[in-house]
């Protein structure tokens, strides 16, 4: 074969395998991820509590598979979001992305190629953000498109003058200094006569600062993304993360009229206030606990349950109309949705109203998938992390998990092609130097090493957590070996918390 020849052959190959790997980039599914912030696993209607309406998380549900296990691995400080969202975007367990991001800190170019957004535009995936971030990154960085980037939370109205009049009694005790004063939003409601904030009240800035609501902005965002992204060549990975329900829970008063206090029920673990809290690290100077009063009332704990189910609801209107969109233009066929939070949320139960503890409604978000191939309305116990949702879209993706990722794809087990859980060793959790925890079969034990105190829970049996059997004598053994999984969790997950297990038998 002559030179020329050669020349022309290879010429040709060269626009078959062009032709080729661009057709395959246009065949790619399209990836939708859709992050809500402290969303415990029951707060989605079909999924188990029919007090919260949520017609468009319920379609997703029936749309897909569920995972009804799906559980935050803990947090290194109160804010359980930052820590949850570092190990989603990185792929790496709760220690090691607490020390790795520090990489991301200093600007390291091979830390920023390492995150889930760069992964999947190296594999072509154009990448759309807005909404919540809280990760040790600036967004910019690690999306091509960026939108809205949200901090943490919103901040209230600071209303100094009241607070200090709230408060003083407090303050004269020596319990709580000037600088520890909170804003309108905490420490309410004190009775029925404590109407100084409302969730529909606009001047109260949070989720209304910039004059239109924050969930509402972020689907004005989506919409205007999935318009354009039906004109791209290239599919799409689209990171929504609203920030609600998250506090300050406020929404239009059409959706507060949608609830009631006298039809709400009190969980059934409630109680005023848990006899740990502070050697737990929830007491009264944790953010999140100080938005009620203590010891809790039932009036305040539906007063805050009503506001939760208010913003989800007005949350969950937003997600029908981007579903809609996606419908309209015709790309719901060749795209997977992913829908998740970062973490559950306690809200009135064992006298807890955050997410700084290791009960099963503080780990545990809801976590659906839908998109080709996966089946319609089906539930799945196997426990898993939140977390796989990134390892998940890279095998989605067709890209192969480096090695760097600790989580795991949970594609199979979704779609029913295989049933074996990841996580036979157990699930861990833990919290700062105040709580760790693990799930294995049924049972999970929770220990705190401040108290010397451990719980112990059968899970089939009370998923409310509410019967402690860790003084039965026949439940020894088996708290021993739950000792033994915890401590080798705690050695595959790099945490140097020492736990001796006499100090607790």
């Amino acid at each position: 074969m002559n030179s020329l020849n050669r020349s022309n052959l290879l010429l040709l190959l060269s626009i078959i395998v062009c032709a080729c790997t661009s057709e395959q980039e246009v065949s790619k599914p399209n990836v939708l991820f859709i992050f809500t912030d402290d969303q415990t696993y029951t707060a989605v209607s079909t999924l188990g509590n029919p007090e919260v309406l949520t017609p468009n998380m319920d379609r997703l549900v029936n749309l897909g598979t569920s995972f009804t296990n799906a559980y935050n691995m803990g947090a290194w400080n109160g804010a359980v979001c930052a820590a949850s969202r570092a190990m989603l975007i990185s792929g790496r367990s709760l220690w090691n992305v607490n020390e790795f991001r520090n990489k991301w800190k200093s600007g390291d170019s091979i830390a920023l190629s390492q995150t889930w957004p760069k992964l999947m535009e190296e594999a072509g995936y154009e990448t759309y953000m807005s909404g919540k971030w809280h990760v040790d990154v600036p967004a910019e960085k690690v999306f091509q498109n960026v939108q809205h980037v949200r901090p943490g939370m919103p901040r209230d109205r600071w209303e100094h003058s009241k607070m200090v009049k709230l408060f003083d009694n407090e303050i004269a005790n020596g319990d709580l200094t000037a600088d520890e004063i909170m804003p309108l939003g905490y420490n309410r409601p004190l009775d029925e006569t404590d109407t100084l904030w409302s969730p529909s009240d606009t001047t109260l800035s949070g989720f209304w600062q910039g004059g239109k609501h924050w969930s509402e902005v972020l689907r004005d965002d989506a919409l205007d993304f999935l318009g354009r992204a039906q004109e791209s060549d290239s599919p799409f990975f689209m990171y929504l993360a609203f920030n609600a329900p998250h506090d300050p829970r406020q929404a239009p008063m059409e959706f507060l009229d949608m609830y009631h206090l006298d039809e709400l029920s009190l969980p059934a673990s409630w109680q005023p206030q848990h006899p740990l809290k502070d050697p737990m690290g929830t007491g009264r100077r944790v953010r999140d606990e100080a938005l009620a009063p203590f010891p809790r009332t039932e009036y305040a704990t539906k007063v805050h349950l009503q506001e939760y189910y208010v913003s989800i609801t007005h949350l969950d209107h937003q997600i029908g109309l981007i579903l809609d969109r996606l419908e309209d233009l015709g790309m719901e066929e060749n795209t997977y949705i992913i829908f998740t939070s970062d973490h559950g949320l306690a809200m009135g139960k064992h006298g807890l109203l955050g997410k700084q503890n290791l009960y099963e409604h503080s780990m545990k978000p809801p976590f659906v998938i839908v998109g080709p191939g996966i089946p319609k309305n089906r539930r799945v116990d196997t426990p898993i992390y939140l977390q796989d949702a990134m390892a998940t879209s890279l095998e989605i993706a067709g890209i192969p998990k480096p090695d760097f990722v600790e989580f795991n794809s949970v594609l199979g087990l979704a779609d029913g092609s295989e049933t074996k859980s990841f996580y036979e060793d157990g699930i861990y959790g833990g919290f700062i130097g105040y709580q760790r925890s693990i799930r294995k079969g049924n049972h999970k034990l929770i220990v705190i090493p401040a108290a010397k105190e451990i719980m112990l829970f059968d899970l089939k049996n009370d998923p409310e957590e509410m019967v402690d059997l860790s003084k039965d004598l026949d439940k020894k053994e088996l708290i021993s070996v739950l000792f033994e999984d915890l401590e080798a969790l705690q050695i595959q997950f790099n945490d140097t918390l020492k736990l001796d297990p006499k100090h607790f038998l």
